[in-house]
């Protein structure tokens, strides 16, 4: 359970803790029974004794005389588990139950009042003991009335008591724990509803939990929207602070690009062509940047969205075909008619567009679109015929924290924003050398709208 299920550890502990009840309630019931049965054969034994006082009578020596008869048959057996005995200082009469053996007289007979004690009893056994002293004449000798049993009997019946309760506290236990898990089930069922609300935040800030939940949860979801509010604006705030950040600074590189222009046309070729690197490295980063306030953005309702990549590929081979670079190559599009990208159209439009101007850029006579479901999820893959980029140079490329700006010549920008997008919509880029020779690059989604 470690680091685990609440539901198994409030079920495991319910179990447990009505199993540590119902033991308590085992020893407490069997020590209550015995205490009943205990009393029930003392004041059997009393009442036995009773008759005995009752049928008493001393001959002129003292000798004790028993005149009445106790019906239990048990008293007419040796050994036979019921005993008595009525004795003075001048001898005494017994049951034959007791046959040569004797009752064990107390140290002091109790003369107000009944008393009982477990003591050792005849024939190596333990008895119940009941006992009196009484004098039947004023001026006579004491009489020690003793009546016992045998205490196996009662061991014997607190052993069965005990096994029988513990047969029915076992299925009981079993009734109560399942009523237990019922309740804890019942009782966590409107967290898979939290569950539920939770993922769609994940995947859209815009989405908020509902307020249909019950009075101990309602703060929670509270709280938990006023967080999401929050990150909301403040995604808001910065995709705003990059993009003005980088549309303010076209401006000033349209200035440089023009200063750089004259610098050229004044005979300053070696400055103008520094200027003009510095100034394509700073529109590259703005470009970058704004592309991945585009993926930002895109994360917001990228899973609630489906597009046809066939023709949103069609339509980007339609405008490069009319450009210096699409003019001389074939464009092989592949992609099934009923193939869904589980992303906005804009952002396959922006990866596709990247991937193809990309490939156009470098191919020698060929560039490949095609699609395909792979499992439950989609891949659209761009090839070209071109010098690629050998599988060394492509895995460092995309390996983490590894800019792919950095991969070669004219393939960072666009592979960079591609991989932004494709991480926004929860999608994989990957490349390797394809069919034709060139790059090949895969954009995968292995599960429609499953989110990062």
């Amino acid at each position: 359970m470690s680091g685990g299920s609440l539901r198994w550890r409030l079920i495991v502990g319910g179990m447990l803790a009505i199993l540590a009840a119902l033991a308590v309630a085992w020893l407490a019931m069997t020590w209550l029974f015995e205490r009943h049965i205990v009393r029930r054969e003392t004041a059997d034994l009393t009442r036995a004794g009773q008759v005995l006082v009752a049928g008493l009578r001393l001959e002129p020596n003292g000798a004790p005389v028993i005149d009445a008869t106790l019906s239990d048959p048990r008293l007419s057996k040796a050994a036979g588990g019921f005993y008595w005995q009525v004795s003075t200082t001048s001898g005494s009469e017994r049951s034959v139950s007791l046959w040569d053996q004797a009752l064990k007289s107390p140290q002091i007979a109790p003369a107000e009042g009944w008393s009982s004690r477990i003591a050792a009893g005849p024939f190596d056994d333990r008895v119940l003991l009941v006992e009196r002293s009484v004098r039947p004449d004023r001026d006579g000798p004491a009489v020690l009335i003793q009546v016992a049993s045998d205490e196996k009997v009662l061991r014997a019946a607190r052993r069965e008591f005990g096994r029988e309760l513990a047969i029915f506290l076992g299925g009981l236990w079993a009734v109560l724990s399942g009523a237990a898990a019922l309740q804890v089930v019942l009782g966590l069922s409107p967290l898979t509803r939290v569950r539920a609300d939770l993922t769609r935040l994940r995947k859209s800030p815009s989405a908020r939990m509902s307020l249909d939940h019950p009075r101990e949860i309602a703060p929670l979801a509270e709280a938990i929207n006023a967080l999401a509010e929050a990150r909301e604006a403040d995604l808001a705030r910065a995709r705003r602070r990059a993009g003005d950040l980088a549309h303010s600074l076209k401006t000033p590189l349209a200035a440089l690009s023009a200063q750089s222009r004259r610098a050229r046309e004044d005979g300053a070729a070696a400055a103008a062509d520094g200027l003009d690197a510095a100034i394509a490295a700073v529109a590259a980063a703005l470009e970058a940047e704004l592309a991945r306030a585009r993926a930002a953005a895109a994360r917001e309702a990228i899973f609630a969205a489906e597009t046809a990549p066939l023709a949103v590929a069609e339509r980007l081979v339609a405008v490069l075909e009319r450009t210096a670079d699409g003019e001389r190559l074939i464009f092989d599009i592949d992609v099934p008619a009923d193939l869904k990208a589980p992303a906005s159209e804009d952002v396959v439009t922006e990866m596709l567009g990247a991937l193809i101007e990309n490939a156009a850029r470098h191919a020698r006579r060929q560039v490949r679109i095609s699609g395909a479901v792979v499992g439950q999820g989609a891949v659209l893959t761009v090839e070209d015929d071109g010098p690629g980029l050998d599988k060394g140079r492509a895995e460092a490329a995309l390996a983490r924290g590894a800019r792919l700006d950095e991969a070669g010549p004219g393939h960072g920008l666009g592979l960079a924003i591609v991989r932004d997008l494709a991480e926004a919509s929860g999608a994989v880029l990957s490349m390797d050398r394809g069919d034709l020779g060139g790059l090949r690059a895969m954009v995968s989604w292995t599960a429609p709208g499953a989110g990062p």
